[in-house]
C-alpha cells in the first residue's frame, strides 16, 4: 500500500487542539491587599522583639520610642529645631535639584536619541559619573563649590540627571517608524514629527526615568547634607547618629522613606494621567 501524502492543511486538521492559556499580569490594585499585611507583620515583629528584651534599644528602639520622638519633633519640643523646618529645608533641595535636572536632562536625552553627534558627546561623561556613588565625588564639589547651599543642590542634581537623560534617550526610539512615515506624508516637517509622533511616544519613559530620579535625589539627600547643614532630614539623622540616638535616626529614615514614598506614588498618578494607554496595547 503505497504511503499516503499529508498536506500541511491535513496536518494542522490532524493536529491536537492547542489549550489557549490565559495568561493574566497581576494588577497593582491586586497586590494592595498583601502589601498592606506585610506592613503591619513588619511592624508586629518589630514591636515584639523590642518590647520582649530580644534586642537593645540602642541596636533597634521600640515603635513607640520612635513614635515619642516623631512627635516631640513634630509639635517642636524636641531639643533641635522642629521636624517641620528640617522637612521644608530637604524639599526645597530636592525640589531645586529634580526640576534643574528635568530641565536640562531631558533636552539632553532627545538630542541624544535625535542625533549621533549629539549621543558621541554626552553619552561617555554621563556613563562615567552614573555608576559612581555620590560620595566618591562629594570632596571635589565641596572644593570647587563651598559648603554652602550650592554644592549640596548639585550633589542631587547629578544623582537625578543620569536617568532622566537616559530615559530620554531610550523614549526617543519608542515611536513606530510607520508612524513617522504617516506624519512625513501628511505634511509634517521635521520639528512637528518631534513634537506630535517621537515627544508623546517617548513620554512613558520620560515619566518612568522622572520617579527613578526622584528616588535618586531622596537617596542622596543624606550624603548631600553632609555638608555643612544645620538644617535637614538628612543633618537630622546624622547628628542624631553622632549621640547614638537610635530612635531618632529610625525617625529620620522613616520619614524620608515615606516622603519618597509619597513622591513616587505622585509620579505614578501624573503617568497615568497623562499616559492612560501605557501597559494596555
Amino acid at each position: 500500500m503505497p504511503d499516503a501524502v499529508v498536506t500541511p492543511a491535513a496536518a494542522v486538521a490532524a493536529a491536537p487542539a492547542l489549550k489557549t492559556s490565559r495568561f493574566k499580569v497581576p494588577g497593582e490594585g491586586n497586590s494592595a491587599t498583601i502589601s498592606v499585611v506585610t506592613v503591619l507583620t513588619l511592624f508586629a515583629l518589630w514591636f515584639l522583639v523590642t518590647n520582649l528584651g530580644l534586642i537593645k534599644p540602642l541596636f533597634l528602639p521600640s515603635p513607640q520610642a520612635v513614635w515619642q520622638q516623631f512627635y516631640e519633633y513634630l509639635i517642636g519640643t524636641a531639643n533641635d529645631k522642629p521636624l517641620w523646618q528640617h522637612f521644608m529645608a530637604s524639599l526645597l533641595r530636592v525640589a531645586v535639584a529634580f526640576w534643574a535636572a528635568f530641565l536640562t536632562a531631558v533636552p539632553v536625552g532627545i538630542a541624544m536619541g535625535m542625533s549621533r553627534v549629539a549621543r558621541g558627546i554626552f553619552d561617555p561623561p554621563i556613563e562615567f559619573y552614573r555608576p559612581l556613588p555620590p560620595l566618591a565625588y562629594l570632596p571635589l564639589i565641596i572644593i570647587w563649590f563651598g559648603i554652602e547651599e550650592m554644592p549640596k543642590v548639585l550633589l542631587i542634581y547629578l544623582a537625578c540627571f543620569a536617568p532622566l537623560a537616559l530615559a530620554a534617550r531610550s523614549g526617543m526610539k519608542s515611536a513606530a517608524q510607520e508612524q513617522i512615515n504617516a506624519a512625513y506624508s501628511m505634511g509634517a516637517t521635521y520639528g512637528q514629527v518631534i513634537w506630535h509622533v517621537i515627544l508623546p511616544s517617548a513620554l512613558p519613559e520620560i515619566l518612568v526615568g522622572m520617579r527613578i530620579a526622584i528616588g535618586f535625589g531622596w537617596t542622596t539627600l543624606v550624603a548631600a547634607e553632609m555638608v555643612a547643614a544645620s538644617v535637614g532630614l538628612g543633618q537630622m539623622v546624622l547628628n542624631a547618629s553622632n549621640f547614638l540616638r537610635t530612635d531618632i535616626v529610625i525617625m529620620g529614615i522613616i520619614v524620608i522613606g515615606v516622603v519618597a514614598y509619597l513622591f513616587d506614588m505622585l509620579m505614578r498618578w501624573v503617568e497615568y494621567k497623562l499616559v492612560p494607554w501605557k501597559g494596555r496595547m
